[in-house]
């Protein structure tokens, strides 16, 4: 059981324990959580950050070397997820936190239809993309990688413009980087994130990921 969000530490923290199973998984993310490991011993955290990352869907900004660049890429969707989850894991950043059970978990995910891959190809190569889990209109974003210069952004402007069929969504992106800032996210409180969370969750599924 975890403990509510007001109990959150200044990390967003809310909860330590519990399991990796798709059921699990899936009742975090429609009560606005998300895994990932803590501290150097790899205990599971439940995460709910305060303020949260967000992306609406009418603020994307692509800019216009960013629109030129993007036609170099062919957008493809759940086509390599494992080779999308497995080019994040081993991207390096600091606190990488994608371990061998968070993979396994979301390739489950993936398999029962959750868990889906947005990816850039160039010269039929995998050269960027993105993986997250998408539950009516919520699409929670949970990593990205490039190995060619705006392929991830890409992936993302991809992703937004399949996503906005004129339903509420949402896209979820945990933390507001100035990288991801610079593309359009902002900044919600985690009680109006929680409360945009409940306006779009029953929402359908957008015809990308099987829908429609």
């Amino acid at each position: 059981m975890l403990p509510p969000a007001a109990d959150a530490d200044r990390h967003g923290v809310v909860g330590i324990g519990a399991d990796l199973e798709p059921g699990t998984l899936l009742e975090a993310y429609r009560g606005g959580l998300f895994p990932m490991p803590l501290g150097p011993r790899g205990h599971l955290g439940w995460w709910s950050p305060d303020p949260r990352g967000v992306l609406e869907l009418d603020r994307l900004h692509v800019s216009r070397s960013l629109r030129r660049t993007a036609r170099r890429f062919e957008i493809r969707v759940d086509t390599a997820f494992e080779a999308t989850i497995d080019a994040c894991r081993t991207t390096p950043r600091p606190g990488g936190w994608i371990t061998g059970a968070i993979r396994d978990a979301y390739v489950e995910l993936h398999r029962l239809g959750w868990a889906h891959s947005v990816e850039s190809w160039r010269s039929g190569r995998l050269v960027g993309g993105l993986y997250g889990v998408a539950i009516g209109g919520l699409f929670a974003g949970e990593s990205m990688f490039h190995t060619e210069s705006d392929a991830s952004k890409a992936a993302l402007v991809g992703l937004v413009s399949r996503l906005d069929d004129g339903v509420d969504r949402l896209v979820d992106v945990q933390w507001c980087t100035p990288h991801l800032a610079s593309l359009g996210a902002s900044e919600l409180s985690r009680a109006a994130y929680l409360e945009r969370l409940r306006a779009v969750i029953d929402r359908p599924l957008p015809a990308i990921f099987g829908a429609g």
